[in-house]
């Protein structure tokens, strides 16, 4: 079964039926990077106890207001969820 999946896509591969990509292939990560570190950002300042827990040993604790695990990972979960919602959003710009 799984055989027969993989011909299927290397068949639409090689048929030229899969979307391909144009424009500059950093814009994708750049933007995802960006919204991680502002929501990372603002999230170290506007939860209610970003302390809680034991501290994440970012680079520079003092921009990030020294977050703790929970805030760190809660917020780069928020900010993956914005940063796929403006690269859907932005996607017809990229071509």
């Amino acid at each position: 079964m799984l055989n027969a999946l993989l011909l299927v896509a290397l068949g639409a591969q090689d048929a030229g039926l899969t979307p391909t990509e144009a424009g500059s292939p950093w814009i994708k990560p750049i933007i995802m990077t960006l919204s991680c570190l502002l929501v990372l950002f603002i999230a170290g300042r506007s939860i209610e106890r970003p302390h809680d827990g034991p501290k994440m040993p970012l680079p520079f604790p003092s921009l990030f207001n020294n977050p703790s695990v929970g805030t760190f990972l809660g917020s780069m979960s928020f900010g993956h969820l914005l940063g796929a919602l403006a690269i859907f959003g932005f996607s017809p710009y990229f071509q």
